[in-house]
Formats: C-alpha cells, sequence, structure tokens
C-alpha cells in the first residue's frame, strides 16, 4: 500500500489542543497514590531523612536520563509502546507488548485503592464519624478508641478498615462473598474513568487541569492545619534529620531507586504513549525535567503532610514515632483517618483527604487504561472499528473487561488477591521491563541515534551527562538494583499473613504474564525476518526493519545489513507517516 493511499484511509493522529495539557497530564500519571503513602512509608522504614538523599542521588541519575529517553523515542516515532520498540529494537520488540500488559493488569487492581478511596469518601459526611468510636455493630471486643502497644487491640479506624469495609476472610483459601458495596463502587469508579478518557486525547487534556492540579490545593491545606497540631513537630523532625547508619544498608539505596521508577512511571509505557501526541519539535527536556521534579517535591510536600499526623498520633498515644506501626495501604486507610478522627472539624478533612486520594488515583488510572487502548488501536485500528463502530464504544468495551477482570478484588478475599497482584507486578515484574528497555533503547537502538533524533526535534543534542547516564550509568544501575531485587526477593504477605505456596506461584504467574511476551516476541521477530540466522539476527537489532519492509530490502541491496546510515534512520525517509486515530 502506498504512504498516500495509508493516509487517505485513517484519520490523522490527534495531538493535545495545548502543550500545557501533555505537560499536567504527565504529572497526573507520574504522580500517584505512592507518592501518599508509598513514599513516606519507605522514609519511615530507611531512618527518616536519610532516605532522602539515595531518592535524590536516584532521581538524578536514573529518573530524569530515563524519562528523557522515553518521551523522545514516544514523541519521535509518534507510536504506543508497542509500535516504538518495535521500530527502535525488532527483537526487543516484546518490551512494548509487556508494559501494555503489565499497564493492563495493574489497571484491573489499581482501580480498587479507588474504590476504597470513594467508600470512605461517602462514609465521610457523617458525625460522628464511623472509625471513631468502638460503638458498632462490626467491632470486636478488643477494639480501643486510642492506639496502644499492645499486640491484641486493635483501633476503631483498624477495625472499620477490616471488618467493615473489607469484611475479609482468614486468608486467600476462603473466598467469601461478594461485597456488594464496593462492587457498586467499582462500577461507578470505571464509570468515572470512562468519562474521562471516552473522547481520548481530547476530553484527557481537559479533564487533568482539574485531576493534576486540585490534590496540591489539599496536600497544602492539610500541611497548614497538621502543623499546628501538638506532636506534629516531632513527627517533621523524624522525617528531615537522617539517620545516617541507615545509608550503609544496600535495600535503602534498592528501595529509593525501585520509587523513582514506580513514582515517575518508567517502564509503563503510559507517558511514552502520552507524548506520541505530542508536536513533533516539542521541547522535550522542559517536559522531562517539569513532570520528574514535580513528582519528587510533591513526595517530599506529602511526607510532610504524613509525618506531622504521625508526630500527633504519637503525642496522643505516648509513643516515639519510630513505634508507630504502618504498613503500605494501611497508612492510608488506617493511620491518617484515625488521625482525622481526633481533629476539629474532622468531618471536613476527612472529605478533603479522600476526595484528593480520588483525583490522585484517577489520572494514573486512566493513564494506564490508555496505554491499552492505544496500542490496540495503533495495531488493529481498521479491525477494531469495523467491529465496534465507533472508538468510544471499544474504549467502553476495554473499561467493561477491566471492570470484569477486577470483581475478586471486591470479594471478601480482595484485599489478598490484591497484595498477591501489587507484590508480583509492581516489585517483580517492572525491574525486569526496565531492564530490557534500557538494552533495547540504549544499547541496541544506540545513544547516537538517539541524540541524532532529539537533534532533529529539538535542534539540539542531549549534553555530555545524559550521554553518559544512558550509556553507562543506567545500564548498570538497573543491572545492580535487578540482581539486588532478585536476592532479597520476600514471598508476598500481607500483615502477618504469609500466602501459601500455591498462592505464590499464582503470582509468579501473574508476573510471567507480562514478562513472557519479550522472549516470546523475540522468538517471533527472527522467524519473520529473511535470510539465514546471522542476517535475522543483525536484521533484529536494526532500527525500521519490522516497520517498514522496503527498509530492509533497501539494506540488502547495499550491502549495509544492520549498519543503516544516517539518512536510514531519519523519519521523512525510513517512517512511513501511518497516523491512527486513538487515545493518547
Amino acid at each position: 500500500m502506498t504512504q498516500g493511499a495509508d493516509m487517505d484511509q485513517q484519520p490523522s493522529r490527534p495531538t493535545w489542543s495545548r502543550q500545557i495539557e501533555f505537560t499536567l497530564a504527565g504529572i497526573g500519571c507520574a504522580v500517584g497514590l505512592g507518592n501518599v503513602w508509598r513514599f513516606p512509608y519507605l522514609c519511615y522504614r530507611s531512618g527518616g531523612g536519610a532516605f532522602l538523599v539515595p531518592y535524590l542521588l536516584m532521581l538524578v541519575v536514573l529518573g530524569i536520563p530515563l524519562l528523557y529517553m522515553e518521551l523522545t523515542v514516544g514523541q519521535y516515532t509518534r507510536r504506543g509502546p508497542v509500535h516504538a520498540l518495535a521500530i527502535v529494537c525488532p527483537l526487543l520488540k516484546g518490551v512494548g507488548m509487556a508494559s501494555v500488559a503489565i499497564s493492563f493488569i495493574m489497571c484491573t487492581y489499581y482501580n480498587l485503592v479507588i474504590t476504597w478511596a470513594l467508600y470512605y469518601l461517602f462514609n465521610s459526611f457523617q458525625a460522628p464519624l464511623p472509625w471513631q468510636s468502638c460503638n458498632n455493630t462490626w467491632n470486636t471486643p478488643n477494639c480501643t478508641d486510642h492506639a496502644t502497644n499492645n499486640s491484641y487491640s486493635s483501633t476503631a479506624s483498624q477495625e472499620f478498615f477490616k471488618y467493615k469495609m473489607l469484611d475479609q476472610t482468614s486468608g486467600v483459601e476462603e473466598a467469601g462473598t461478594l461485597r456488594w458495596e464496593l462492587f457498586l463502587i467499582l462500577i461507578l469508579a470505571w464509570i468515572l474513568i470512562y468519562l474521562c478518557i471516552f473522547k481520548g486525547v481530547k476530553s484527557t487534556g481537559k479533564v487533568v487541569y482539574f485531576t493534576a492540579l486540585f490534590p496540591y490545593v489539599i496536600l497544602i491545606a492539610l500541611l497548614v492545619n497538621n502543623v499546628q497540631l501538638p506532636g506534629a513537630l516531632d513527627g517533621i523532625s523524624f522525617f528531615i534529620v537522617p539517620e545516617w547508619n541507615k545509608l550503609l544498608s544496600v535495600e535503602v539505596w534498592v528501595n529509593a531507586a525501585a520509587q523513582i521508577f514506580n513514582s515517575i512511571g518508567i517502564g509503563f509505557g503510559s507517558l511514552l504513549a502520552m507524548s506520541s501526541y505530542n508536536s513533533f519539535n516539542n521541547n522535550v527536556l522542559k517536559d522531562t525535567l517539569f513532570i520528574s521534579i514535580t513528582n519528587s517535591l510533591t513526595s517530599i510536600l506529602a511526607g510532610f503532610v504524613i509525618f506531622s499526623a504521625f508526630g500527633y498520633m504519637s503525642y496522643l498515644q505516648g509513643i516515639p514515632v519510630s513505634q508507630l506501626a504502618v504498613d503500605g495501604p494501611g497508612l492510608v486507610f488506617v493511620v491518617y483517618p484515625q488521625a482525622f478522627a481526633s481533629m476539629p472539624v474532622a468531618q471536613l478533612w476527612a472529605v478533603l483527604f479522600f476526595f484528593m486520594l480520588l483525583c490522585l488515583g484517577l489520572d494514573s488510572e486512566f493513564a494506564m487504561v490508555e496505554v491499552m487502548v492505544t496500542s490496540l488501536l495503533d495495531e488493529f485500528y481498521h479491525h477494531l472499528i469495523k467491529f465496534f463502530k465507533r472508538k468510544e464504544v471499544f474504549v467502553l468495551a476495554v473499561c467493561g473487561v477491566a471492570l470484569l477482570l477486577g470483581i475478586p478484588c471486591v470479594m471478601q478475599v480482595g484485599i489478598y488477591i490484591f497484595q498477591l497482584m501489587d507484590h508480583y507486578t509492581a516489585i517483580v515484574s517492572i525491574m525486569f521491563l526496565a531492564f530490557f528497555e534500557i538494552i533495547a533503547i540504549c544499547w541496541s537502538y544506540g545513544v547516537k541515534r538517539l541524540s541524532n533524533n532529539l537533534e532533529e526535534m529539538t535542534g539540539r543534542k542531549p549534553n555530555i551527562f545524559f550521554r553518559l547516564c544512558w550509556l553507562i550509568v543506567d545500564p548498570v544501575l538497573i543491572t545492580v538494583i535487578l540482581i539486588f531485587s532478585i536476592i532479597q526477593f520476600k514471598p508476598a504477605r500481607y500483615e502477618n499473613y504469609v500466602f501459601p505456596p500455591w498462592a505464590q506461584g499464582v503470582g509468579w504467574i501473574i508476573a510471567l504474564a507480562s514478562i513472557i511476551w519479550i522472549p516470546l516476541a523475540a522468538v517471533h521477530t527472527l522467524w519473520v525476518l529473511p535470510g539465514s540466522f546471522t542476517q535475522k539476527l543483525k536484521l533484529s537489532i536494526t532500527p525500521f526493519t519490522l516497520d517498514d519492509k522496503s527498509q530492509t530490502l533497501y539494506y540488502e541491496r547495499r550491502g549495509t545489513v544492520g549498519q543503516p546510515d544516517e539518512a536510514a534512520i531519519s523519519p521523512r525517509m525510513s517512517l512511513p507517516e501511518k497516523p491512527l486515530e486513538t487515545n493518547f
């Protein structure tokens, strides 16, 4: 098919109405619930201020260069992650498929947190707050209004989370029944997400003005309120003053790198997909710095908010900040609501906080859904439009499938399924994905090509710092992190409950559901390319060989298989413009 014919058949790929919309969508995607619970939790576990040193260092040498790399590839190829990776390194095109798979797996269970936030939000419009006292039908005899060190007692807040909202079973072996309240709220959450994204980049661009900016208003209001509470300064000093001996622990450094990765969203494909809707000459570096630095500043701001509440809690309980019981989702849904309960105007702060969680969760969630939508439409545009007639109906179908897959999470066993999926997706899969993405872009495609692409788009090559990071520092760092993640790997657990071996096996299947695409796609690439095995191998690490078959013939005729000249990697010559109307 000629390029002209192709252009006639497919509408042009939309771009953001204004460039600020991409920047805000990028911030909304990067800034999520992890900034509010995972960052403060890691700080708390890693000696407070001591964690900030490796965290900021990893931001500079890992976060910013890799985000710059991803946005460059997305903007230059004007494709979602699957096609973009197939263009830059056909052998590792599976990395793109894996990032789509991991985003889709995550969007099915990440929406559970939005469901919880909505549940708490609806329950915040009553006085007294339902987690304020032990005089409720769901409370046990061990319930206490104030937290103590006694391991046999539980707080009103813990019991509301465990027995009222989750009504959880004793373990993953016991499925229990469907929690109808949570199921209906899950449907509501998916309706909200659909309304945010069904019109594609045009509707999302408008929604992010609110969802990306409003959480900052609430965070600042919470901070102003919290610092006035008794004991708040003790919590803040724990957050700022480092325990330097903790820096000798390798785990602290690995956690810092993993937090930068998970928080910015390197390897998830969301930001790469979004950047494919930028104008070709957009200044990538400006967006990179704005998104990554805003993301880290938000984490630090959330740290001040959470630790000032910790200080208040330790004041109420009469124990040091370091002895508070804090873990994962419990930080947001147990410890913090407990702090609200004894604040003046408790309902107002509870409503604001859970509405902020909703905003933070929504824009990260619809970014993950968009990766799936964009990639499927990039690949099967005509088939999908023929079947669904309208793009909006197709987006509805994707949301519907994700809703059905999320049903086990709103059963009584839901918290265990959530913990299992989160452990094996967010911790295990993403490191493998990041490792192969760096190999594909930094080493196979090459820093020289990446620099030329940037020069073509912006008129300037990246400076020596970025080129060094791409070539040496980041691949080495990711390899070290991957090795330590494997050595220090701990099986999934929830509080004191350790998952049985069969459940761990299911977890590994969930992890493999995304990773498996990397070797499968490599075999497929070698299968479809022409020539002997050596020729296939050379072609498989040559950009554009899958994207434009005429390019392969061009190399073979010139006898330059595997060594394309500079002209061969210009999009004007080698990348046939096949715009598609997709979401991001």
